[in-house]
């Protein structure tokens, strides 16, 4: 059997083509450079793990008022700050540990993600059962982000130019649009808008996971051709 310490050992190729990507690693760049040398990774992992939490809990709050959603619009700047700044902060002073790193950062990404899903399923404005697609295709496609790195050596941070940052602007709009529909939103049947939002998005990134898919298998059997015995 291969040592699971010496898969990929050469150095993964990060895949970043998000609208955001140039914008925001300026803005990274900056901040860990005034963080003060006490900062440590793994601090600015919990926060973001916070961030979550929080993000989580105005959702669930809001059954009880939706000014209880501005709490998660703020969770999603701090889950931001956390989440990005972890392994920035860890490359800008070269203080990285590769495989803890990567388990880390990605055990804590699938958790936060649920906890968000979640909480935006628990809210009034969207059904748990709608939510779940979401929640679904975002697992999906990290599923197929973890195999890149094992098949081709890729890291696949966005897709169809959207990437994390993106879908946190996404949702703070979601947020910010609930806030204006009030404790009442319009009913479409069985669904409200914000149904049809998340379980669209919920469909595209199902979507995106199938064409994906399919695209890197034809690749790897061109790489790979039948052997005949």
């Amino acid at each position: 059997m291969s040592n699971p310490k010496n898969m990929n050992a050469g150095p993964i190729d990060r895949i970043q083509e998000n609208l955001l990507a140039r914008a925001e690693r300026r803005l990274l760049n900056r901040l860990c450079a005034s963080m003060p040398r006490w900062v440590m990774p793994d601090i600015l992992t919990a926060i973001g793990m916070f961030g979550a939490f929080v993000i989580f809990s105005g959702y669930i709050l809001s059954n009880l008022g939706d000014g209880w959603l501005w709490m998660s619009i703020a969770g999603y700047f701090i889950h931001w700050f956390g989440d990005s700044m972890d392994g920035s902060l860890a490359r800008y002073r070269k203080i990285e540990r590769p495989r803890y790193g990567y388990f880390l950062d990605h055990s804590c990404d699938g958790f936060a993600t649920t906890l968000v899903v979640v909480g935006i399923g628990l809210s009034r404005y969207v059904q748990l059962e709608v939510a779940l697609v979401a929640l679904a295709g975002y697992l999906l496609l990290s599923i197929h982000a973890f195999l890149l790195v094992r098949v081709l050596g890729e890291m696949k941070l966005s897709y169809a130019y959207a990437g994390p940052t993106e879908l946190r602007v996404l949702l703070i709009g979601l947020t910010l649009a609930m806030i204006a529909a009030g404790s009442q939103p319009v009913l479409l049947g069985m669904l409200t808008w914000f149904d049809l939002v998340v379980g669209g998005i919920g469909a595209l990134l199902i979507v995106f996971f199938v064409i994906q898919t399919w695209r890197t298998a034809k690749r790897l059997a061109i790489e790979e051709p039948p052997r005949w015995t």
